[in-house]
């Protein structure tokens, strides 16, 4: 699902899809470390535990700061889902040393962003500015994540507007809730959501073993450092006991099921199917991105759509069989998705677009080209190589890996290890993870014409 970002001033850093991690690596305590493989990014872990990292450009007259915390919704309960959303609403509304009004102005008059979102496994503060603001910044993030007031009054008015937010997001029909729980939380919990509840959960996730102070720009390692001592000293080491973090921690299970919503009102189809896919540490992952980019997105609308290299797009084009399809290879901790989602008008024809779909599928397990795997692996690299273009997006990319793995795999790596994908890895891939295994459904919308679940089932284990 995509997160939720609060900015202040001039408005949102964009989002970035979430960077490819690998093993962790052993860190020296409490001394500045350079990443293996020639990397820039420097790691060092303060007394407490908090680890700062920075990727530092001497050339970069601005500079992102923020706090990666693994914590997010994954780390709830049922009671307390949607406790760590709420949080991020209420993170910009007053502290014990600045009042909203303050807060606001302060980042204001420095020209800055300052924004927020919450994941299923993360959630994250940070701040955008030039190099001279970045002490103002890292106090600012300091002073939001230590000293939020948690007034009662703003917990009522952001209570009503996540439940404004709830329903809009409702409305998106290409939502889709993996590891069980939603980040918003069910409408009985976001109405009744107390002030201890948010103060607890604080308590309990917000440590500094379980945080990563992350700078990327003009900043030098050294300096944030400094900044981190002068500012985070205070925070807990860890916390004492967390059942529901503990919990999280533990492999989910993937079950083959289905969730179905017929309205005809809406027009049109949309239908998700996916099997178990990968996590950020496993051996196969990137060979699930170049497989998905085999399988490739479609739409309708676009110019290009006649010519494109995937199969299975040209195959839907020359059939009209959907407005539209987006595969998806979505990782996390220690599980993932692989699949895809389609949208079509053609209600009579569902049965066909998910047939072809996982035709598509089939073929990858015993007849992939070279042509095709080298089309994947290029179209991969570029998208990743191009998604790291700003400071904001470099820090992301050094949060999200640091919080999973406590290392950042450089893009060079990344490159080098995308090209070693082989065709035979793919299907070998596709044999392991799509011949024969459990699917999960999801179809919203007019969709009488969807096939029902065991003879979809059945297609899994097919010969086409």
């Amino acid at each position: 699902m995509a997160s939720r970002r609060l900015a202040l001033n001039l408005g949102q850093v964009r989002s970035r899809a979430a960077s490819p991690l690998i093993r962790p690596f052993k860190r020296s305590f409490a001394t500045p470390v350079t990443t293996p493989v020639g990397a820039k990014t420097q790691t060092t872990t303060l007394k407490n535990g908090l680890t700062v990292a920075t990727e530092y450009s001497p050339w970069a007259q601005t500079s992102t700061v923020g706090v990666w915390i693994d914590a997010g919704s994954r780390a709830e309960t049922n009671e307390t889902n949607g406790t760590a959303h709420f949080l991020e609403h209420l993170a910009f509304k007053g502290t014990q040393r600045r009042t909203q009004q303050q807060l606001e102005l302060e980042i204001e008059n420095m020209g800055g962003h300052l924004n927020a979102y919450t994941s299923r496994e993360s959630t994250v503060y940070f701040s955008r500015a030039f190099n001279s603001d970045v002490p103002q910044s890292v106090d600012i993030l300091a002073d939001i994540l230590q000293n939020s007031k948690l007034e009662p009054s703003a917990i009522e008015r952001e209570r009503d507007v996540i439940l404004r937010e709830s329903e809009e997001v409702e409305k998106q029909l290409d939502e889709h809730q993996p590891l069980g729980r939603t980040i918003l939380g069910p409408r009985e919990n976001i109405r009744d959501i107390t002030r201890t509840e948010l103060s607890n959960y604080i308590k309990t996730n917000y440590t500094a073993d379980r945080m990563v102070l992350v700078g990327a720009g003009g900043i030098p390692h050294e300096q944030l450092v400094e900044l981190a001592e002068k500012n985070f000293s205070r925070l807990p080491t860890s916390s004492p006991h967390n059942e529901a973090y503990i919990l999280s921690k533990q492999k989910p299970s993937f079950i083959g099921s289905e969730v179905r919503i017929r309205d005809d009102t809406v027009g049109s189809a949309h239908i998700a199917l996916a099997v178990e896919g990968v996590s950020w540490n496993d051996e196969d992952y990137f060979t699930a991105l170049v497989t998905q980019a085999i399988v490739g997105n479609y739409d309708k609308a676009m110019g290009s759509a006649p010519h494109q290299g995937s199969k299975l797009a040209s195959f839907v084009h020359q059939n009209d069989l959907a407005n539209s399809f987006m595969s998806f290879s979505t990782s996390y901790s220690d599980t993932g998705l692989w699949g895809i989602y389609m949208i079509s008008d053609q209600l009579t024809r569902l049965d066909d677009l998910i047939h072809f779909a996982q035709r598509e599928w089939s073929r990858l397990s015993n007849n992939v080209t070279q042509s095709e795997v080298e089309r994947a692996k290029a179209q991969l690299k570029a998208a990743i190589l191009l998604s790291l273009d700003s400071t904001s997006a470099v820090a992301e990319d050094i949060g999200r890996q640091l919080i999973t793995t406590g290392r950042r795999m450089n893009p060079g790596e990344i490159e080098r290890t995308i090209d070693r994908v082989t065709e035979k890895d793919v299907m070998d891939f596709a044999n392991k993870k799509l011949w024969d295994q459990d699917i999960a459904i999801s179809a919203v919308g007019s969709i009488e014409g969807v096939l029902d679940y065991q003879r979809i089932r059945n297609d899994m284990s097919r010969n086409f």
